[in-house]
């Protein structure tokens, strides 16, 4: 259960103080092996499976650099404006918890891999907010505590605790931007924003999945209030490990509220940690976080320091990929569709999906509109998941559009072909074979079918003979419930007006 915590209504807040933010995102990167040692970094494996005497600090044991890791960091610091630095090392940050066996973080401290540079994001109303960005640096990720016998799943009530130690090792980029100013009442729409684009373009760039669901993106929301028309920082919460954009924009919106809540009735804000509860968007405290805080860092004598070659840097900034807000200006074009429309394509997650299917073959306005964010975003609504998670492919779905167009399925057939494929029943031809869908394009077998929707409706036949041409989509009906569905229906219309002598003009 959550603490009942007093809040100011959003507007009340945003008249008398003004929010500043600081984001602290962690990335996981999807190397194969662990940042420090050769241990598999691969999701699923039995608990502490993945493990060797360095990732767990056994005495003796000395790390070495993933090479990719420093790769990927050089690359996510390009893509977000970063200088990169000539020379850089590792430190030790020194904390005692048990998901670090070795009782310190391999990090970086006051020497980061990336520094000073920035992102721009664009809102949903076409706004495009800066957000400058402090630095990224490279770290190891942590053990993963299982906190058993309480009603939480915390530490606090539970009767003991399990440790994986797989997790401890993998490889992070913790990405922190610079003190976020001038959002004012949009500061929780700039948080989303920011994270949203910044997982686009770590997915861009093929760094990691970035899949906050499954915690290979992190976000720590740190948020201060202080009086409109002042310039001086108020004190700040920090809520971790939020874990999506809906949860960022929401923890940033109760901090604001319950900050203003504590100042306007003449209280005290605490500097500390904060759990966010994705139940009811609230969050209550973890632990005293103040400025006196001490890792006792100092540089990583194992290590050797980091010196990223000019020349190297240079090219892997040519190899960059296109930006993702780039990106898709220029597919909004492309495709014709509005601010509005690319960002609910954006959101339901089919970008990719959509280029995909058009480079498979089909149309640009069919796949976008009829497939993706037609049919397809209601399957993944109902599952609750985005549409980029259903089983389904692209080219399965532009052989869907396909078999459509060349008149072998309609709209109805189509569905049911879809509801296959993602239940498994194997590609979109074998399940048009299977439940047998296909359109009835038989001539003979069409002449039969509407001669008796014609014999056994003649009252209707009648009135469209008269010139009630509407009439007929009562005959299309009774045609399309003898084929089950499966008759062209522009050309079971020809039909009866052909047999009843009548001109659609």
């Amino acid at each position: 259960m959550t603490t009942f915590t007093e809040l100011l209504s959003y507007e009340d807040a945003l008249a008398s103080y003004d929010p500043v933010m600081g984001l602290e995102v962690h990335v996981e990167l999807g190397t194969k092996t662990k940042m420090f040692c050769g241990c598999s970094t691969e999701l699923g494996a039995e608990p502490n499976s993945q493990t060797c005497p360095t990732c767990l600090g056994l005495p003796g044991s000395l790390p070495v650099v993933n090479a990719i890791g420093v790769e990927s960091a050089v690359k996510i610091g390009l893509a977000l404006n970063c200088e990169i630095a000539e020379w850089c090392r590792f430190a030790r940050k020194n904390y005692f918890y048990p998901d670090m066996p070795k009782n310190f973080q391999t990090s970086q401290h006051d020497e980061p891999i990336a520094f000073n540079g920035y992102l721009d994001v664009q809102l949903e109303d076409g706004e495009i907010f800066r957000v400058e960005i402090e630095r990224a640096h490279m770290e190891e990720d942590t053990g993963k505590s299982l906190h058993v016998g309480g009603a939480t799943g915390r530490i606090h009530g539970a009767s003991h605790s399990l440790l994986d130690y797989n997790r401890a090792g993998i490889p992070l980029i913790e990405i922190v931007t610079k003190p976020i100013e001038g959002a004012g009442e949009r500061a929780p729409e700039v948080a989303k924003a920011y994270v949203a684009e910044l997982r686009e373009v770590i997915k861009a760039l093929g760094v990691s999945e970035a899949r906050m669901d499954k915690g290979q993106m992190r976000c720590d929301v740190n948020l201060s209030l202080r009086p409109n028309g002042t310039k001086e920082f108020g004190t700040r919460s920090e809520t971790k490990n939020v874990n999506s954009l809906r949860s960022v924009e929401r923890a940033a919106r109760f901090e604001i509220q319950r900050h203003a809540a504590v100042l306007s009735s003449g209280g005290s804000i605490v500097q500390e940690t904060r759990h966010f509860h994705e139940e009811d968007g609230s969050t209550t405290a973890g632990r005293i976080k103040d400025n006196a805080e001490d890792y006792r860092y100092f540089p990583e004598p194992d290590l050797v320091p980091v010196a990223p070659a000019r020349a190297w840097v240079e090219e892997l900034r040519a190899a960059l990929p296109e930006m993702p807000r780039l990106r898709r200006n220029r597919l909004r074009e492309e495709w014709g569709v509005s601010e509005h429309d690319m960002q609910s394509i954006l959101n339901a997650g089919a970008v990719d999906s959509i280029v995909a299917t058009i480079e498979e073959g089909a149309d640009s306005a069919a796949a976008r509109k009829r497939w993706w964010m037609g049919e397809l975003a209601r399957n993944a609504n109902e599952q609750g998941v985005s549409v980029d998670e259903l089983p389904i492919t692209p080219a399965q779905v532009a052989r869907i559009a396909a078999l459509v167009a060349a008149g072998d399925l309609n709209d109805k057939l189509a569905r049911q072909v879809i509801e296959g494929v993602l239940a498994g029943e194997g590609t979109p031809d074998e399940v048009v074979e299977k439940r047998g869908l296909k359109v009835v394009s038989d001539e003979g077998a069409l002449g039969a079918a509407v001669d008796e929707a014609i014999a056994g409706n003649a009252a209707i036949a009648d009135k469209i003979r008269g010139g009630k041409i509407a009439a007929v989509g009562a005959l299309v009906g009774a045609v399309m419930k003898t084929t089950r569905g499966q008759a062209d229906a522009a050309r079971v219309k020809e039909l009866i007006l052909e047999k009843l002598g009548v001109s659609e003009g």
